[in-house]
């Protein structure tokens, strides 16, 4: 019987098996960030176990609330800052250097095809894009992970999901995601892979592949992942130069990771992707999904482009495209927020900065903060806004707020309407 790629990454890394149906996995890469980390710091000192398993593999960075708005995001980031130093974590990235932790890590090229990843961040998932097992951890798994670099898991089960056809003019990545997790449910996936093939995947950049993994704990599954390929050697190529004599070699490493044609998968989910329209989220959950072309009487008072799900120079580009030339609706305001400073830096070189800021929106240094309502960009109750990130929980952004997840270029037709609105009306 063929195997999944995830049972293929679970078979390599294996280290111990204590009981039926769980295995403890050996560790690639353990990531931090001032939110979570702290806590397991504190329990590792107060345990007499402040130590890490190895110093290169841990990968930190300040990226949920920077620069510190209060004491206790400074105590928070100092914790982390003081830890980084105390081990000589060498890749750790504090205020300037800064990014969103799924945009910047895999920026830097620190996740590889078949790698084994965990950080205290359900949207860990992201990295599944580069053909790796890459998964959001509690406290406790993240303390084992950096003491020991080792992390037990039951081995999920795959869904696949079959992405075919041919992208409609007007619909990107976050709205194919959205429509998937809209068929599967938020606990459709519970306790699985998703695992994303298809000619629409195939066709994917990286920027998409990993806003469509980014989602996948949304529809409540462990990782989403994708097959790594050409285009995956492609993005880690000044990173894997040294590692293979061509990229032939390199994809041919690769492609002892893929998934075997006979592998056994719990559900297979067959989508045709030229059906699909721009969509966005109601209500509070992200299963709760209508075509935009329903949702033009939803006013907005907030109009935010970033996060790890859509904060990429792509992102930006495709909400530029649309806002040049134009200014925000009377009592509209705008954040983008890019998620890196290599993207910040790309977009002010390009001139796509100078289109978001004639447009009216205040451009801010990269940062998580709105995306999960701690700061840069929190609601007032009863307020709403159009949103690039990937939650729209009660209170997510600000309590008593309403969030509606889409693209950024809906995002941005939203801006300029002052009510959400069909991004192909203005393409």
């Amino acid at each position: 019987m063929g195997k999944t790629i995830v049972e293929k990454i679970f078979a390599a890394h294996r280290r111990d098996e204590p009981f039926p149906g769980t295995q403890v996995l050996n560790l690639d890469v353990v990531m931090c960030h001032e939110i979570t980390t702290p806590v397991a710091i504190a329990d590792l000192e107060w345990r007499d176990k402040d130590r890490v398993f190895d110093s290169t593999k841990i990968k930190a960075v300040i990226d949920h609330v920077t620069p510190s708005k209060d004491t206790k995001t400074a105590v928070q980031a100092k914790i982390l800052r003081d830890w980084a130093r105390r081990h000589q974590i060498r890749d750790f990235f504090d205020i300037g250097e800064n990014g969103v932790c799924h945009a910047i890590f895999p920026e830097k090229g620190f996740i590889r095809p078949g790698y084994t990843v965990i950080m205290g961040d359900s949207h860990t998932c992201t990295h599944g894009a580069f053909g790796a097992f890459a998964a959001g951890v509690g406290t406790t798994d993240l303390e084992v992970g950096i003491l020991k670099g080792v992390c037990a898991f039951r081995e999920p089960k795959t869904i696949r999901v079959n992405l075919n056809g041919t992208m409609p003019f007007g619909v990107y990545a976050k709205d194919v995601i959205l429509s998937v997790i809209r068929e599967l449910t938020v606990n459709g996936a519970t306790d699985c892979v998703l695992e994303f093939r298809g000619e629409v995947v195939d066709n994917f950049d990286m920027d998409e592949r990993m806003t469509l993994c980014n989602m996948a704990i949304e529809a409540g599954a462990t990782c989403g992942i994708c097959l790594p390929d050409e285009k995956t050697a492609d993005y880690l190529r000044d990173f894997i130069k040294d590692d293979y004599d061509s990229k032939a070699q390199a994809l041919t490493n690769f492609k002892k990771w893929w998934s075997d044609d006979d592998a056994v998968y719990v559900k297979t989910l067959n989508f045709d992707v030229s059906k699909f329209v721009p969509v966005a989220t109601v209500e509070y959950k992200p299963d709760q999904v209508k075509p935009l072309s329903e949702l033009t009487k939803v006013r907005v008072d907030q109009v935010y482009i970033g996060s790890c799900t859509n904060g990429r120079l792509s992102d930006l580009h495709a909400a530029a495209r649309i806002l040049k030339g134009k200014k925000l609706a009377t009592g509209v305001r705008g954040i983008v927020s890019p998620a890196t400073p290599k993207i910040f830096d790309e977009a002010m070189r390009d001139g796509t900065m100078a289109v978001f800021r004639q447009a009216g929106f205040r451009v801010t240094n990269p940062t998580c903060g709105a995306c999960l309502g701690m700061s840069n960009g929190v609601l007032a109750p009863g307020e709403v806004c159009a949103s690039t990130t990937n939650r729209n929980f009660t209170g997510r952004m600000g309590a008593g707020g309403m969030v509606h997840l889409m693209s950024p270029a809906a995002a941005a037709a939203a801006a300029i309407c002052g009510h959400l609105a069909d991004p192909r009306e203005f393409m």
